[in-house]
């Protein structure tokens, strides 16, 4: 473990807010704040070690500020400035290797205020082998940071230790209760076809217990070695993506996984995409075998 929690900031309220975040997450982990701002230079050097290209003696208002922001929400949080002359999304990438978390800001949009990670969180978020948080700038009105749960996605598809074991660990350090969540279409056998795909209601109920089952025994030796961490068990028979959405109303955090490895290419899955665009809450993406 590298005991550091990485912020890329940018100026924008929404870095601000995960600066703010990535502040708090530093103090519950016991861990050093990095804030990093990067931009690219107008004219092309040749490539050296990423913190080479770090300026230490000219002062970054970037930095300066959320430096203040953090100080003033988390004071005592050892922070740590690094304005690197680097394209934004190889630097984030580069320090990604010297964290435990890293995370970013998202702007909201609209009405709906969703989330868009634009070009370069898009491009992130599969290269790096870490956790990544998506927070949006806080908007008018009550939140959900002092929500007294957190929610995780689980597919049940594939063994998802990695998931599992933030998602536990997150709760705990938060004190708060744990939702997991666990999204699944019905099978063939629960339509009548005769009947125009009528949901057979006995057959339908037949599989949300087999889904109930597994979902419990995914979590038994986690539930055993987090005693403390009360969790909740929410089967939705419905699609994963939706599922997941409707799990995480009211919580603090949705935190959901991504194949790591198994891909030539690597990408972000269409429930992962819809967590990111549409929950109401900072989303944590977790890679896992």
């Amino acid at each position: 473990m590298k005991n550091v929690v990485t912020v890329g900031v940018d100026g924008t309220p929404h870095a601000l807010a995960a600066a703010r975040w990535a502040a708090r997450e530093a103090r519950l982990r016991q861990s050093r704040l990095r804030l990093l701002t990067a931009w690219q230079p107008l004219t092309a050097k040749p490539r050296a070690a990423p913190w080479a290209r770090e300026i230490p003696h000219r002062p970054d208002p970037i930095i300066e500020e959320a430096r203040a922001e953090v100080e003033s929400a988390e004071p005592g949080v050892p922070v740590e400035v690094s304005p690197v002359r680097e394209p934004p999304l190889d630097a984030l990438a580069e320090a990604a290797e010297q964290a435990d978390l890293l995370v970013l800001g998202s702007r909201g949009l609209g009405p709906a205020a969703r989330f868009a990670l634009g070009e370069t969180g898009l491009d992130l978020v599969p290269r790096v082998a870490i956790p990544v948080v998506l927070v949006r700038a806080r908007q008018d009105g009550p939140t959900a940071d002092d929500s007294s749960s957190v929610a995780v996605g689980v597919s049940l598809h594939a063994p998802c230790d990695a998931l599992l074991a933030f998602a536990f660990e997150t709760a705990a350090r938060r004190a708060v209760r744990l939702r997991a969540v666990h999204g699944r279409n019905l099978p063939p056998f629960a339509y009548d076809y005769d009947r125009s795909g009528a949901v057979e209601r006995a057959d339908a109920e037949v599989a949300a217990r087999m889904a109930r089952q597994e979902l419990s025994e995914a979590l038994r030796p986690w539930r055993e070695k987090f005693r403390d961490v009360p969790v909740e068990e929410q089967v939705v028979m419905e699609s994963p993506a939706p599922a997941l959405l409707h799990g995480a109303a009211g919580t603090q955090l949705l935190i959901v996984g991504r194949r790591h490895l198994g891909h030539a290419v690597p990408r972000i899955g269409h429930v992962v995409h819809a967590a990111v665009h549409h929950a109401p809450c900072p989303v944590a993406i977790v890679p896992h075998e």
